[in-house]
């Protein structure tokens, strides 16, 4: 049975910029939500101040997370203008391909952390079921 995978990264807010960041997530989850129907949750969080946000994607299986990575380049190129990362972390396994991007990503000196073993717990898709 696939197991679900959980992708949380944390970043720093650019001084001056979080409004723009804030209208950026605005219309990338708009983008997303049509483009990747796989992430069942694509949620950003920011600071009291402002100067911290992380953002928590699920997937119900490492297949979703890959074809939510498609594109990721674009997407983390347009991001820079506001943020930039500061650690990563992955939950579950996902796919070789998907492991070894975050492993680059790793060599370029964001910290990432993944505990693959899940152990326990469900991801449920609708409310109430």
């Amino acid at each position: 049975m696939p197991e679900p995978v959980v992708f949380i990264s944390r970043n720093r807010v650019k001084v001056g910029r979080l409004k723009e960041l804030e209208r950026f997530l605005r219309d990338g989850t708009e983008r997303l939500k049509r483009e990747k129907p796989g992430t069942v949750a694509f949620l950003a969080y920011v600071s009291d101040d402002g100067t911290e946000a992380t953002i928590v994607h699920v997937f119900p299986d490492a297949d979703a997370m890959d074809r939510h990575m498609e594109g990721v380049s674009e997407r983390t190129e347009e991001s820079a203008q506001f943020i930039e990362s500061a650690s990563m972390e992955i939950y579950g396994q996902p796919n070789d391909a998907t492991v070894q991007m975050f492993e680059q990503i790793a060599d370029s000196g964001v910290p990432v952390t993944f505990r693959p073993r899940h152990i326990g717990g469900y991801l449920r898709l609708v409310a109430g079921t």
